[in-house]
Parts: structure tokens; sequence; C-alpha cells
């Protein structure tokens, strides 16, 4: 994985090699440990201890009025549980005083998130329930959801 931040926040964390790889990076970044990623690095062990980490480090959301509110809603995704992107799109729809919202273009601010886990992308899924596309790989979300002990439906009901 690779971390950045920007003015002591978290701006990017990716897989390597994943989709959109490095989409908030401008090109003088200079690789240096600063304070957000030493706290993010310790969040993450914590997480992938399969510990609830308390709080999160300092984030930079970056992006247009609507990635961010869907970067929001995301973050208001409890660990365990999952939101699809019908509902995203329904709440922003309703933050942003709108009277609808595609699920598609959701789903386009969804998969070019650039703080994963951090800002919990993988816990979005299919309006059935089911597991669905994820920038870093779907048996990386597959694995990001089984250590949330999340269980997907593997049949359409």
């Amino acid at each position: 994985m690779v971390l950045a931040s920007t003015d002591g926040r978290i701006s990017g964390l990716w897989f390597l090699g994943q989709k959109y790889f490095g989409s908030t990076l401008v090109g003088n970044e200079v690789e240096k440990e600063d304070d957000a990623i030493r706290q993010t690095k310790r969040w993450l062990d914590r997480y992938f201890a399969g510990e609830t980490p308390d709080g999160l480090p300092p984030l930079r959301l970056s992006g247009s009025a609507f990635k961010q509110t869907v970067a929001q809603i995301m973050l208001r995704i409890p660990r365990g549980q999952t939101m699809t992107y019908g509902e995203i799109a329904a709440e922003a729809a309703r933050l942003l005083g709108m009277p609808r919202m595609s699920a598609q273009a959701v789903g386009g601010a969804v998969g070019h998130n650039p703080i994963s886990i951090l800002v919990p992308c993988h816990r979005v899924v299919g309006a059935s329930g089911k597991l669905t596309g994820y920038a870093g790989g779907l048996e990386r979300k597959q694995a990001l959801l089984t250590l949330e002990k999340i269980v997907l439906k593997t049949t359409e009901s």
C-alpha cells in the first residue's frame, strides 16, 4: 500500500497497481513520513488485526462537492455494515438539494475514491446486496469485507 499526505492530512491510500493509483498526487511529492502517515499506519495495523480503531487520522478529501458528499456518506457507513450505490445516491441527492441522483454517478465517485479503507468504499455494494467492482480488485474487497465479518448474498432472492 502507498500513503500520501498533504498539509498534515491523508490525501491518498492505494493498493499498489490499483485503478486510479496516485490520482491525487501532483508530481512533486517528497518521500517523508509525517504525523498523519504515522497515525494512519497505526490505524491500519489495528484495522488489519481485526480491531476497530478509534477515530480516523486527519483526511484531506478532494474533488467536486458531489465527490466530497459521496465520501462523507461513505465515512458514515459503520464497520460491519454495507450501503448500496442507490442508497448513497438517494442520500447525496437529499444533501445536495436535488430531486434524485444516479446510482451510476455515485459508482463513478466511489470507484475514484483516492483514500481506500479509511473512506470505506469497500462497504458499498450493488442493489441486491452483492459484491460489485472495486478499484483495488474484487479479491481485496472481499478480503476487507471478510475481515469486517460482512457476509454478502451469493444468490438472488
